[in-house]
């Protein structure tokens, strides 16, 4: 079915202000406090480079705490909200979606993987060349006559010095290059979960029995196959109840469920809270 549900997605227009850099990247910089109570998600990707900072950033419902010398990475569709102190200075690289197809290649590792951490925490030297790259995207931004090849070549350095610095981070990366099974397991559930629930789908799309399946899941991911489908649909089912007013039977419908109880008793089962008690407390 067609999608309905209305996000508020914020723009990367909508950060514009004076810059005339266009739709496909910007820059900005955060002094002093700020609050995001709503949770929201962007159409574009982000790179935020903390200098100073305090406070939590909420991604995907995880609350991290923000300090300094941190990199913090943020996808498209990704929701967020943060709480930071008066004490905050950061910088933010605001990627387009047509740029960051560009980009992408330099993000050495799965999105999976970033999206699992998103934030790195930073060695003295790793946090200085880092803000290096971030003021030279400044400074070129600010000419006259931008010279986009510079700018490209920029961030693609920043996404590869991201991920040198998050390697250490990613246990579950070796993971993936001995079983790249694994991998393609998760790439499936991220586009079919709302319509394929059960695990003989995605067994016989990998040419595999659902007890290998399984087997491999519960051995290297410590979760059932089953139950990692689950957590997909819990994350998008709680997006959705965050961040729109639509009726609860239309976002079941969405996520493929059309009978409310099954999605009710669904949802109860893996967070302990009914739909309408979640959105209520967001």
């Amino acid at each position: 079915m067609d999608s309905i549900i209305k996000f508020p997605t914020l723009d990367i227009s909508e950060f514009r202000h004076s810059q005339s850099s266009g739709d496909n990247l910007l820059y900005n910089e955060l002094k002093g406090n700020r609050h995001i109570e709503k949770p929201h998600k962007h159409d574009f990707f982000l790179f935020m480079l903390f200098e100073e900072g305090g406070g939590i950033h909420t991604i995907d419902f995880v609350d991290y705490p923000v300090a300094g010398s941190q990199l913090h990475i943020l996808f498209p569709e990704q929701i967020h909200k943060w709480e930071l102190p008066e004490n905050t200075h950061a910088h933010q690289i605001m990627i387009g979606r047509s740029m960051f197809e560009t980009l992408a290649g330099s993000l050495r590792f799965s999105q999976i993987s970033y999206q699992n951490h998103p934030i790195i925490n930073l060695n003295p030297n790793a946090f200085k060349e880092l803000l290096y790259e971030f003021r030279l995207v400044k400074a070129e931004l600010a000419k006259p006559a931008i010279l986009w090849e510079i700018i490209n070549e920029r961030v693609k350095l920043i996404a590869l010095m991201a991920s040198r610095e998050a390697e250490t981070l990613f246990s579950d990366q070796t993971i993936y290059k001995t079983k790249p099974i694994l991998f393609k397991y998760l790439s499936l559930i991220d586009t079919f979960y709302k319509t394929e629930k059960l695990l003989a789908f995605y067994a016989n799309q990998l040419n595999i029995s659902a007890n290998y399946l399984n087997i491999l899941c519960k051995r290297h991911l410590n979760a059932s196959a089953t139950a990692l489908i689950h957590q997909r649909l819990i994350l998008e089912t709680k997006r959705m109840l965050s961040t729109s007013d639509s009726p609860l039977k239309i976002i079941a419908a969405e996520l493929g469920f059309y009978d409310m109880a099954h999605f009710s008793k669904f949802f109860k089962s893996n967070t302990r809270m009914t739909p309408r008690s979640f959105r209520e407390q967001s």
